[in-house]
Protein backbone atom coordinates (compact mmCIF):
# COMPACT_ATOMS: atom_id res chain seq x y z
CA UNK A 1 0.00 0.00 0.00
CA UNK A 2 1.50 3.57 -0.44
CA UNK A 3 1.89 5.93 2.21
CA UNK A 4 0.54 8.45 0.39
CA UNK A 5 -2.00 9.63 3.38
CA UNK A 6 -1.30 12.12 5.72
CA UNK A 7 -1.91 13.92 9.32
CA UNK A 8 -2.00 9.96 10.50
CA UNK A 9 -3.81 8.91 13.53
CA UNK A 10 -7.31 10.28 13.37
CA UNK A 11 -8.85 7.11 14.16
CA UNK A 12 -6.81 5.71 16.85
CA UNK A 13 -9.03 3.71 19.08
CA UNK A 14 -11.73 3.30 16.70
CA UNK A 15 -12.79 0.12 15.12
CA UNK A 16 -14.50 0.51 11.48
CA UNK A 17 -16.86 -2.29 9.78
CA UNK A 18 -16.65 -1.38 6.17
CA UNK A 19 -19.09 -3.49 3.67
CA UNK A 20 -18.15 -3.71 -0.41
CA UNK A 21 -14.18 -3.03 0.91
CA UNK A 22 -12.72 -5.50 -1.28
CA UNK A 23 -12.04 -3.28 -4.31
CA UNK A 24 -12.95 0.55 -5.09
CA UNK A 25 -13.94 2.91 -2.75
CA UNK A 26 -14.66 0.90 -0.58
CA UNK A 27 -10.92 -0.76 -0.42
CA UNK A 28 -9.34 2.75 -0.42
CA UNK A 29 -11.16 3.43 2.35
CA UNK A 30 -10.34 0.41 4.37
CA UNK A 31 -6.48 1.68 3.71
CA UNK A 32 -7.07 4.80 4.96
CA UNK A 33 -8.70 4.16 7.80
CA UNK A 34 -6.02 1.56 9.08
CA UNK A 35 -3.05 4.05 8.33
CA UNK A 36 -5.18 6.76 10.40
CA UNK A 37 -5.49 4.26 13.51
CA UNK A 38 -8.48 2.11 12.96
CA UNK A 39 -8.86 -1.53 13.37
CA UNK A 40 -10.59 -2.14 10.15
CA UNK A 41 -13.17 -5.38 9.30
CA UNK A 42 -13.31 -5.73 5.67
CA UNK A 43 -16.60 -7.19 4.56
CA UNK A 44 -17.47 -8.61 0.45
CA UNK A 45 -19.48 -10.63 -0.81
CA UNK A 46 -15.97 -11.46 -2.09
CA UNK A 47 -14.60 -13.22 0.18
CA UNK A 48 -11.34 -13.88 -1.34
CA UNK A 49 -11.27 -10.50 -2.48
CA UNK A 50 -11.41 -9.37 1.12
CA UNK A 51 -8.91 -11.66 2.45
CA UNK A 52 -6.57 -10.18 0.14
CA UNK A 53 -7.27 -6.69 0.74
CA UNK A 54 -6.76 -7.31 4.40
CA UNK A 55 -3.44 -9.60 3.87
CA UNK A 56 -2.27 -6.46 2.24
CA UNK A 57 -3.01 -3.60 4.87
CA UNK A 58 -1.80 -6.44 7.15
CA UNK A 59 1.51 -6.57 5.15
CA UNK A 60 1.86 -2.73 5.39
CA UNK A 61 1.96 -2.99 9.40
CA UNK A 62 -1.75 -1.69 9.92
CA UNK A 63 -4.44 -3.90 11.56
CA UNK A 64 -7.24 -5.37 9.60
CA UNK A 65 -9.41 -8.73 8.96
CA UNK A 66 -12.02 -9.79 6.19
CA UNK A 67 -15.64 -11.33 6.69
CA UNK A 68 -17.42 -12.62 3.40
CA UNK A 69 -21.41 -12.19 2.82
CA UNK A 70 -23.81 -10.43 1.37
CA UNK A 71 -25.32 -7.26 3.06
CA UNK A 72 -28.84 -8.56 1.58
CA UNK A 73 -29.12 -11.26 3.63
CA UNK A 74 -29.60 -11.02 7.06
CA UNK A 75 -27.49 -13.85 8.80
CA UNK A 76 -24.57 -12.73 6.82
CA UNK A 77 -24.53 -9.09 8.53
CA UNK A 78 -25.27 -10.77 11.74
CA UNK A 79 -22.03 -12.30 10.91
CA UNK A 80 -20.58 -9.70 9.79
CA UNK A 81 -20.95 -7.43 12.97
CA UNK A 82 -20.65 -10.22 14.98
CA UNK A 83 -17.09 -11.24 13.71
CA UNK A 84 -15.80 -7.37 13.83
CA UNK A 85 -16.66 -7.39 17.34
CA UNK A 86 -15.66 -10.67 18.33
CA UNK A 87 -12.01 -10.13 16.78
CA UNK A 88 -11.19 -6.32 17.28
CA UNK A 89 -13.91 -5.76 20.86
CA UNK A 90 -15.95 -3.17 19.44
CA UNK A 91 -17.34 -1.46 16.79
CA UNK A 92 -17.84 2.29 16.63
CA UNK A 93 -17.54 3.44 12.47
CA UNK A 94 -20.20 1.40 10.35
CA UNK A 95 -19.49 2.46 6.71
CA UNK A 96 -22.60 0.93 4.80
CA UNK A 97 -20.72 1.71 1.38
CA UNK A 98 -21.87 -1.72 -0.96
CA UNK A 99 -23.81 -1.27 -3.09
CA UNK A 100 -24.45 -2.04 -6.72
CA UNK A 101 -25.67 -0.16 -10.23
CA UNK A 102 -26.65 -2.63 -12.73
CA UNK A 103 -26.79 -2.11 -16.60
CA UNK A 104 -30.07 -2.98 -17.50
CA UNK A 105 -31.28 0.09 -14.68
CA UNK A 106 -33.33 1.81 -16.78
CA UNK A 107 -36.96 4.36 -16.58
CA UNK A 108 -39.66 3.13 -14.97
CA UNK A 109 -41.53 1.55 -18.16
CA UNK A 110 -38.04 -0.30 -18.95
CA UNK A 111 -36.69 -1.62 -15.84
CA UNK A 112 -37.58 -5.05 -15.52
CA UNK A 113 -38.84 -6.20 -11.56
CA UNK A 114 -35.85 -8.56 -11.36
CA UNK A 115 -33.56 -5.10 -11.52
CA UNK A 116 -35.54 -3.17 -9.57
CA UNK A 117 -35.61 -5.93 -6.50
CA UNK A 118 -32.06 -7.04 -6.45
CA UNK A 119 -30.94 -2.88 -6.37
CA UNK A 120 -33.70 -1.69 -3.83
CA UNK A 121 -32.25 -5.67 -1.63
CA UNK A 122 -28.42 -4.22 -1.89
CA UNK A 123 -29.09 -0.77 -1.83
CA UNK A 124 -31.49 0.08 0.68
CA UNK A 125 -32.07 -3.41 2.41
CA UNK A 126 -28.80 -3.93 2.88
CA UNK A 127 -28.21 -0.40 4.68
CA UNK A 128 -31.26 -1.54 6.89
CA UNK A 129 -29.67 -4.61 8.01
CA UNK A 130 -26.09 -3.38 8.62
CA UNK A 131 -27.71 -0.54 10.95
CA UNK A 132 -30.61 -2.93 12.36
CA UNK A 133 -27.21 -5.21 13.59
CA UNK A 134 -24.79 -3.05 13.80
CA UNK A 135 -26.25 -0.44 15.82
CA UNK A 136 -26.66 -2.59 19.17
CA UNK A 137 -23.10 -3.15 18.82
CA UNK A 138 -22.36 0.28 18.58
CA UNK A 139 -24.36 1.14 21.85
CA UNK A 140 -22.32 -1.30 23.04
CA UNK A 141 -19.22 0.65 22.35
CA UNK A 142 -20.41 3.44 23.61
CA UNK A 143 -22.14 5.30 20.43
CA UNK A 144 -19.62 6.17 17.04
CA UNK A 145 -20.40 7.20 13.38
CA UNK A 146 -22.35 5.99 10.90
CA UNK A 147 -21.87 6.36 7.10
CA UNK A 148 -24.33 5.17 5.08
CA UNK A 149 -23.43 5.83 1.13
CA UNK A 150 -25.66 7.58 -0.95
CA UNK A 151 -25.35 9.49 -4.29
CA UNK A 152 -25.71 12.81 -5.57
CA UNK A 153 -28.90 11.42 -7.76
CA UNK A 154 -30.88 11.06 -4.64
CA UNK A 155 -30.70 14.94 -4.49
CA UNK A 156 -30.55 15.80 -8.40
CA UNK A 157 -31.96 12.58 -10.09
CA UNK A 158 -29.86 10.85 -12.51
CA UNK A 159 -28.90 12.57 -16.24
CA UNK A 160 -29.85 9.19 -17.88
CA UNK A 161 -32.66 6.55 -16.31
CA UNK A 162 -31.69 4.55 -13.88
CA UNK A 163 -34.95 4.32 -11.88
CA UNK A 164 -33.93 1.33 -9.09
CA UNK A 165 -30.67 2.61 -8.49
CA UNK A 166 -31.59 6.48 -8.15
CA UNK A 167 -34.67 5.38 -5.82
CA UNK A 168 -32.73 3.14 -3.59
CA UNK A 169 -30.27 6.00 -2.67
CA UNK A 170 -32.77 8.73 -1.95
CA UNK A 171 -34.21 5.49 0.51
CA UNK A 172 -30.72 5.74 2.05
CA UNK A 173 -30.87 9.61 2.85
CA UNK A 174 -34.43 9.00 4.19
CA UNK A 175 -32.89 6.35 6.73
CA UNK A 176 -29.90 8.30 7.50
CA UNK A 177 -31.96 11.13 8.47
CA UNK A 178 -34.53 8.80 10.46
CA UNK A 179 -31.21 6.92 12.65
CA UNK A 180 -29.67 9.91 13.31
CA UNK A 181 -32.89 11.54 14.94
CA UNK A 182 -33.50 8.61 16.55
CA UNK A 183 -29.78 7.76 18.25
CA UNK A 184 -28.67 11.39 18.33
CA UNK A 185 -28.68 11.06 21.95
CA UNK A 186 -27.09 7.77 22.22
CA UNK A 187 -23.80 8.87 21.04
CA UNK A 188 -24.17 7.64 17.31
CA UNK A 189 -24.15 9.80 14.38
CA UNK A 190 -25.47 9.02 11.23
CA UNK A 191 -24.40 10.50 8.22
CA UNK A 192 -25.14 10.02 4.30
CA UNK A 193 -21.88 10.40 1.70
CA UNK A 194 -23.30 11.01 -1.46
CA UNK A 195 -20.41 10.89 -4.65
CA UNK A 196 -20.72 12.01 -7.77
CA UNK A 197 -19.11 9.79 -10.42
CA UNK A 198 -16.35 8.13 -9.64
CA UNK A 199 -13.33 6.08 -11.49
CA UNK A 200 -13.96 2.76 -9.91
CA UNK A 201 -13.69 -0.60 -12.09
CA UNK A 202 -17.72 -0.61 -12.01
CA UNK A 203 -18.30 2.72 -13.44
CA UNK A 204 -15.42 2.11 -16.04
CA UNK A 205 -17.45 -1.21 -16.87
CA UNK A 206 -20.97 0.85 -17.40
CA UNK A 207 -19.77 3.82 -18.96
CA UNK A 208 -17.38 1.88 -21.55
CA UNK A 209 -19.35 2.99 -24.33
CA UNK A 210 -17.72 6.73 -24.98
CA UNK A 211 -20.92 8.41 -26.03
CA UNK A 212 -22.57 7.28 -22.56
CA UNK A 213 -19.40 8.35 -21.00
CA UNK A 214 -19.71 11.61 -22.74
CA UNK A 215 -23.46 12.11 -22.02
CA UNK A 216 -22.09 12.10 -18.06
CA UNK A 217 -19.21 13.77 -17.87
CA UNK A 218 -20.40 16.75 -19.17
CA UNK A 219 -22.56 17.50 -16.54
CA UNK A 220 -19.51 17.42 -14.09
CA UNK A 221 -18.41 20.91 -13.70
CA UNK A 222 -14.86 19.90 -12.99
CA UNK A 223 -15.21 17.82 -16.09
CA UNK A 224 -13.72 14.50 -15.18
CA UNK A 225 -14.96 11.46 -12.53
CA UNK A 226 -13.86 11.75 -8.65
CA UNK A 227 -10.77 9.55 -7.87
CA UNK A 228 -11.86 6.77 -4.85
CA UNK A 229 -8.81 8.28 -2.58
CA UNK A 230 -11.32 11.63 -2.67
CA UNK A 231 -14.12 9.98 -1.41
CA UNK A 232 -12.17 8.12 1.23
CA UNK A 233 -11.00 11.47 2.64
CA UNK A 234 -14.65 12.43 3.02
CA UNK A 235 -15.32 8.98 4.75
CA UNK A 236 -12.77 9.77 7.07
CA UNK A 237 -14.12 12.92 7.82
CA UNK A 238 -17.02 11.42 8.55
CA UNK A 239 -16.08 8.72 10.62
CA UNK A 240 -13.45 11.04 12.56
CA UNK A 241 -14.19 13.29 15.52
CA UNK A 242 -13.37 16.23 13.35
CA UNK A 243 -17.39 15.50 12.34
CA UNK A 244 -18.34 15.61 15.82
CA UNK A 245 -21.40 18.09 15.33
CA UNK A 246 -23.05 16.77 12.70
CA UNK A 247 -25.67 14.31 12.24
CA UNK A 248 -28.47 13.35 9.75
CA UNK A 249 -26.55 14.89 6.90
CA UNK A 250 -25.61 14.61 3.02
CA UNK A 251 -21.89 15.07 2.64
CA UNK A 252 -22.42 15.48 -1.58
CA UNK A 253 -18.54 15.10 -2.91
CA UNK A 254 -20.03 15.71 -6.90
CA UNK A 255 -17.44 17.72 -8.73
CA UNK A 256 -20.04 20.63 -8.79
CA UNK A 257 -22.78 18.34 -10.09
CA UNK A 258 -25.59 19.82 -7.90
CA UNK A 259 -24.66 22.98 -8.05
CA UNK A 260 -24.79 23.74 -11.18
CA UNK A 261 -27.67 23.95 -13.70
CA UNK A 262 -25.43 23.42 -17.03
CA UNK A 263 -22.03 23.03 -17.36
CA UNK A 264 -20.12 26.05 -17.86
CA UNK A 265 -18.37 26.69 -21.30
Amino acid sequence: MQKRFENVGRLDGKVALITGAASGMGLVAAQLFAQQGAKVMIADSNEAAAAAGAASISADGFVAASVGGDVSNDADVKRMVDETVGKFGALTVLYNNAGIMLGDDDSPVNTSEDVWDRTIDVNLKGVFLCNKHGIPAMLASGGGSIINVASFVAHNGAATPQIAYTTSKGGVLAMTREIAAIYARQGIRCNALCPGPVGTPLLAELWSDPARKARRIVHIPMGRWAEAEELARAALFLASDDSSYMTGQSLIVDGGITGAYTTPE
